[in-house]
Order: structure tokens, then C-alpha cells, then sequence
């Protein structure tokens, strides 16, 4: 159970109200961590309004976009983002066993060479972001635009601050995210 109270859409206004509902629907089975996140009515109109927007736009492929935030995931061990968006990763064409390993990229028999980038990179954005090289973002611009990178990148860093809240607040996983990823 988190640690502060669940609270309703129907305690916020109303484009507040209406972004909540949206990503704790169609979004995906989020309703516990908006819930919490409407303590901050601001933080959900805007940041997970913000979200919305990016993935009804498809600017970058969500594959690129799950295994990024996979990847954060795991490395911060954010159990309630890994039981989220491992399904997803497997509808974008990963094995369950492939999801698993999802750090070990090198030589994952799964990923092309844009799979091994997006994952060398959302390593390098959450542990040691001062140290990445433009070398890297030479090898991101065959592949992507500015635009798609600093999508990317956002997404990335905003799984990592997700994380955070989560395990901090200790939110717990909806039983339709369980459910997925039972049925995996």
C-alpha cells in the first residue's frame, strides 16, 4: 500500500481529472500511481499529460521507448515500472527470456544494432550522463533525429524519476499490470 493516500479523479479539476483518467485507462493500467501523483494536480495534467502527448504522436517507435524505460527500470530496480512496461516490450517482439536479460546487450540475440544502441544509451543517460561522448550521438543521428533523441532522452530520464517516486511512495502494482504480465 503507498504511503500517502489515493486520490480521486473527481477531487481535481477538470483537465486534471480528465489527463488522469486517460493514463490510468487507455495509458495503461496506472491508476495507483496517478492516484498518488494527484496529491500535485499540476504533476498530472502536465507530466503525465506530457506523455500522453508523446506516445498519441508515435514520433519515436515504441519499441525504442519501452526498452529504454526496461532498461532505467532495471537498473534502478523499480519493480512497479518493470511489471508495467514488460509487457509492453514483449507486444514490441521480445521473449519474456529476451526481457530478462535486457541489460546483457552486447551480444542479446534479440536486438539489431539500433536495439544495442538504445539500451547502451538509456544506460548511459541514467548512470553517467556527464561522461556520454559525442561519439554516441554520432551513432544516434544515423538512426534518429534531434528531435526522436531528445524524445528519447525524456523518456528515459523521466523513467528514472518515475522510479523514483514510485519506490519512495511505495506504490503498489494495479492487478491489471499483474495480469499482463502473467499472461506474458
Amino acid at each position: 500500500m503507498a504511503r500517502v493516500s489515493a486520490v480521486p479523479s473527481s477531487a481535481l479539476p477538470p483537465k486534471a481529472a480528465e489527463v488522469y483518467e486517460t493514463f490510468a485507462g487507455d495509458y495503461g493500467p496506472f491508476r495507483n500511481q496517478v492516484a498518488v501523483f494527484a496529491h500535485v494536480p499540476s504533476s498530472v495534467e502536465h507530466i503525465m499529460g506530457m506523455l500522453i502527448e508523446m506516445k498519441q504522436k508515435k514520433a519515436v517507435p515504441w519499441r525504442y521507448v519501452e526498452l529504454g524505460i526496461v532498461v532505467v527500470a532495471k537498473l534502478n530496480e523499480c519493480q512497479y515500472c518493470v511489471d508495467h512496461h514488460t509487457p509492453a516490450l514483449h507486444v514490441e517482439g521480445l521473449s519474456l527470456e529476451g526481457i530478462e536479460r535486457v541489460l546483457d546487450y552486447q551480444d542479446h540475440p534479440e536486438f539489431d544494432e539500433v536495439d544495442r544502441l538504445v539500451v547502451e544509451y538509456a544506460i548511459a543517460v541514467t548512470n553517467t550522463p556527464q561522461r556520454i561522448r559525442d561519439a554516441m550521438f554520432e551513432r544516434l543521428r544515423a538512426h534518429f533525429t534531434e528531435a526522436q533523441i531528445v524524445e528519447l532522452t525524456l523518456r528515459i530520464a523521466l523513467c528514472g524519476f518515475f522510479n523514483r517516486v514510485n519506490d519512495a511512495l511505495m506504490i503498489d502494482t494495479e492487478a491489471e499490470a499483474q495480469q499482463a504480465l502473467s499472461a506474458g
